[in-house]
């Protein structure tokens, strides 16, 4: 029967592109190629469309939204975490499982530096029931380790949180760039310390060769040990 309002049918969408049809699992996993590879201004549902062969409409069914897509790379890299986690041997105490996953939260955010700026600001705008099932999961894996240790819920919280900003923090100083120039091989011009005025930045001139040092994983055991004694009552 023909059309008689005059409109053209509406046409849906193929999700079937270049590498066949599409998946939740592919589409985040293209979307956090992207990030890799251009850094988050370069994700849009248009350009993630082109990259996987398919119309940008296509991928609504998959993310309705640009913030809902920014969740599901979130998503991804907590369960990358959970993969790394699950393939590494258990075992030891509380202690022990805190710092497993905190090194492999370490290893997953340096391997995709351009993407963990949204474990910050979508937790910001995120509530804690509406968080991806595998950042809640994080959590729950968290905490369970917490309790384990004898820690009071008040306590537990304190930890928790604490931890959170401590890991956060400590991957984002990581990640900081701070070489100026990498074509130089002079530390003072590698680093640009010839833009600062020595007058006004005496200390910070003389200490940036040391700030620009990673303090990798062996800062990073360090200070969640001196959290963890803290919180533990060993002054």
């Amino acid at each position: 029967m023909a059309n008689d309002s005059g409109a053209a049918p509406a046409r849906r969408a193929s999700d079937r592109g270049r590498h066949g049809r599409l998946s939740r699992e592919r589409v985040l996993s293209a979307a956090l190629e992207l990030v890799d590879l251009e850094g988050l201004s370069a994700l849009s549902m248009r350009r993630l469309g082109a990259e996987l062969g398919v119309e940008a409409m296509a991928l609504y069914r998959y993310a309705a939204s640009k913030e809902e897509l920014l969740d599901g790379l979130v998503e991804a890299l907590y369960l990358q975490l959970e993969e790394r986690l699950e393939a590494e041997p258990g075992g030891g105490d509380w202690r022990e499982g805190l710092h497993r996953v905190a090194r492999a939260t370490y290893d997953i955010c340096l391997a995709h530096p351009r993407a963990v700026p949204l474990l910050a600001t979508r937790m910001l705008a995120v509530p804690l029931a509406r968080r991806p099932l595998a950042v809640l999961r994080d959590h729950e894996r968290v905490l369970a380790l917490l309790r384990d240790s004898g820690l009071d819920d008040d306590r537990v919280v304190a930890v928790f949180q604490t931890l959170t900003a401590w890991l956060l923090g400590y991957v984002s100083v990581e990640l900081r760039p701070m070489v100026d120039n990498p074509d130089e091989s002079e530390p003072a011009f590698r680093l640009g310390l010839h833009r600062m005025p020595p007058q006004e930045l005496p200390v910070l001139r003389e200490i940036a060769p040391a700030l620009a040092e990673r303090g990798g994983p062996q800062g990073l055991a360090a200070g969640l040990d001196a959290l963890l004694d803290r919180f533990a009552g060993k002054d």
